[in-house]
């Protein structure tokens, strides 16, 4: 992501203002931490090769992609809680990640895709 940023483009009066894809996944990530359920994002393996090669979000957890035509797909990789509803967690998700995205970004989500990878106790 270095190299090749993408970027949403809101065209506003006075020029145009540029959302990296970072700053999407850092609102998305921040406003996971409210839910019920929710422990942490999941890293892959590999992610701490990415950070080297400058890649800072790859594994994180959180993939953003970016259409031709502005339209956002998130992909999260989530531990959540043992006991609790994986589906009702997961919806809780993909709300928050759209909610907190429209209302600091005015940004539209097309899908928020959330893979459960694990279930720890606490």
């Amino acid at each position: 992501m270095a190299d090749n940023k993408q970027y949403i483009t809101q065209v506003q009066d006075n020029g145009r203002v540029l959302i990296s894809e970072e700053v999407i996944a850092t609102i998305v990530a921040q406003s996971l931490t409210e839910i019920e359920g929710f422990v942490t994002l999941s890293n892959k393996p590999g992610a701490d090769y990415a950070d080297i090669v400058g890649k800072k979000n790859w594994g994180k957890g959180i993939k953003v992609v970016i259409s031709e035509n502005d339209e956002i797909t998130i992909d999260c990789n989530v531990i959540v809680t043992y006991g609790t509803s994986v589906i009702s967690v997961a919806k809780a998700i993909q709300e928050a990640a759209v909610s907190a995205l429209d209302s600091m970004t005015g940004i539209s989500v097309v899908d928020v895709n959330v893979n459960v990878c694990g279930i720890v106790r606490k």
